[in-house]
């Protein structure tokens, strides 16, 4: 086990520093370029959108609204990763980690914009809603099925089954050390709100990520916003501890600068998925009139996950000035030590009931991105899903009993691999991306407040199935 382990390890390590990286900081770039850097320009419109998305109207005949379909995807980026994730980043690489988390951020909100907009644009109907992701853009845009069934394994290996066991096994081990509860007692309840939830569909997805994630996500940011004031002489130093440390290339020579920035990317990536293909499946489901908006939206979103909770995270254990000489501490544990060094033993309560809300409403939004997937390869095979589900599940009590070192390996070499094959896709499907914010930006530059999406507006792109026509052109 330990020599297979090792292998996984060299393979990881590989795909990581000479393709992953490179990959996404490149292409990144050549989005933000293309773009104009639309993560910035559209800042302010991207919160104009989010907010029309709340309308009652967008919820109309089942379908899913912008907000919703933005909450599935927020579910699943931020999870456990946000606090475990980040506080590892900073005991492995140093302060300066924080930095180039916050740079493939901001670079990859615009990776964001662009895959998000491409599953828009070739989404099915799938009843009163619809569905998509980079195996429909595969399939319809590039003509590569096979290309798209390979996707679709990844992402399933991958999100609900790998990444659920790791959200459930980080929960177990907070109420265990905040509360002494049992790891099997947590994942048995884990299982059954797990399952009350996934066996309702799409609709009872979107319903609970909608209520968790604004709840969970406010309180987080309120109670980093109260440490940061409480210790607001402070932040001068954390600030300066992040970029000195993120740009000291003295450490070029001890071999340990490259790293950080491994770090840094990685964890960055892990947190907010920005051209992983994952987002994109949740960016799908939303009813809008057309693609750019929810483009915008999902851009948003890695702004949300990463510069804000990220920073939450990485704010509180900087300003844990004992941390490097806590217990030995890391991930969870440390987290929860920083935030009890702040506010008392309420910091260990409070971490373990937001890594409940963070890792469940991970374990949700995960889970639909298998779902959608499932559906691609097999259609809507009823026993297939039913299997599927089960296994989802089983998965969930898993992680919340055992810890298995090459899992995790094995889970980021298929994270590296299903990131790839989704940016070799959206480098040949940008253009497409990109004339329609053109066209989103003619409509909005002659005082269209709605810009509605005709597909033959777009030059190359053909007849996809969801646009073009009336009843479409006027979902918000």
């Amino acid at each position: 086990m330990e020599t297979l382990n090792g292998f996984v390890t060299v393979i990881n390590d590989f795909l990581w520093t000479y393709i992953l990286v490179i990959a996404l900081i490149v292409l990144g770039l050549y989005f933000s370029f293309r773009t104009r850097f639309v993560q910035f320009r559209y800042f302010g419109e991207m919160f104009r959108l989010l907010g029309d998305g709340m309308g009652k109207e967008a919820k109309a005949d089942g379908k899913i609204s912008s907000f919703q379909a933005f909450c599935i995807s927020t579910a699943s980026r931020v999870g456990t990763g946000n606090i475990a994730g980040i506080a590892i980043a900073i005991m492995s690489g140093g302060p300066g980690a924080v930095f180039w988390m916050w740079l493939v951020a901001l670079i990859g909100s615009a990776s964001s914009f662009v895959e998000s907009t491409l599953a828009q644009i070739y989404k099915i109907k799938d009843g009163t809603a619809f569905r998509g992701g980079p195996a429909y853009y595969m399939e319809q845009g590039l003509n590569q099925r096979w290309m798209a069934i390979l996707f679709s394994v990844l992402i399933t290996l991958c999100f609900p089954f790998v990444f659920n066991a790791v959200q459930a096994n980080t929960m177990s081990l907070a109420f265990n050390s905040a509360f002494g509860v049992p790891k099997l007692a947590m994942g048995i309840v884990l299982c059954v709100l797990t399952a009350a939830v996934i066996f309702g569909g799409v609709h009872r997805v979107a319903k609970v990520s909608e209520v968790i994630v604004p709840i969970f996500a406010v309180a987080y940011i309120l109670i980093a916003l109260f440490v940061v004031a409480k210790n607001i002489t402070l932040m001068p130093q954390v600030f300066g501890a992040i970029f000195s440390s993120a740009f000291n290339f003295r450490e070029f020579t001890a071999g340990t600068f490259t790293g950080m920035i491994l770090v840094g990317v990685k964890r960055g990536l892990f947190s907010n998925e920005a051209g992983m293909g994952s987002a994109p499946n949740a960016a799908a489901t939303a009813n809008t009139s057309h693609p750019v908006k929810q483009g915008l939206i999902q851009s948003l979103g890695v702004f949300t996950d990463t510069i804000i909770i990220c920073s939450c995270t990485a704010f509180m254990v900087l300003l844990y000035t004992q941390f490097a000489q806590t217990s030995g501490a890391t991930g969870i544990e440390l987290a929860q030590e920083a935030l009890s060094y702040h506010i008392g033993s309420f910091g260990y309560m409070f971490i373990a009931v937001c890594i409940f809300l963070f890792a469940f409403s991970s374990i949700v939004g995960n889970y639909y991105y298998g779902q959608s997937n499932i559906e691609f390869i097999f259609g809507e095979n009823k026993n297939v899903m039913f299997v599927f589900r089960c296994v989802v599940v089983c998965m969930v009590l898993f992680g919340s009993l055992t810890q298995v070192e090459i899992v995790w390996n094995l889970a980021d070499v298929i994270m590296a691999l299903m990131a790839i094959v989704n940016l070799v896709a959206i480098a040949l499907l940008g253009k497409f991306a990109f004339r329609a914010l053109d066209d989103y930006t003619k409509q909005r530059k002659a005082g269209i407040k709605n810009p509605t999406f005709n597909p033959a507006n777009i030059e190359g792109l053909g007849k996809v199935e969801c646009w073009g026509n009336d009843k479409d052109s006027k979902a918000l």
